[in-house]
């Protein structure tokens, strides 16, 4: 293993990220998450983990321009960096494999 380690909740804010593609902003992120695990959410809890993911260089942000949507406010929107691509692929590969590494009959 890398040194791309992840926690369970950055690698999920850091998967949203990638799904949201060029529209990954806060509220957009813990509105995707809320909606794939079913649990609340919280927005802070969101703006933690993109920071701490933004220090630790596996994302990077920017200021988009400002949207009719959102009453003309502008939003931080992130992106993934090379580490952080990396870091995603590591926490997959580390799953895949110890998912195959399961004796059989620890299902039967």
């Amino acid at each position: 293993m890398s040194d791309f380690s992840l926690g369970s909740f950055e690698e999920q804010v850091l998967l949203m990220v990638a799904v949201l593609h060029g529209e990954a902003y806060g509220v957009a992120i813990r509105d995707e998450l809320t909606s794939r695990t079913g649990r609340t959410v919280h927005i802070s809890a969101v703006h933690s983990s993109l920071n701490r993911l933004e220090k630790k260089g596996f994302l990077r942000s920017a200021m988009g321009e400002p949207t009719a949507e959102r009453g003309g406010r502008r939003k931080r929107l992130f992106t993934l960096t090379g580490s952080g691509k990396q870091a995603l692929m590591d926490a997959r590969a580390f799953r895949e494999t110890a998912w195959n590494q399961i004796p059989e009959m620890i299902w039967s």
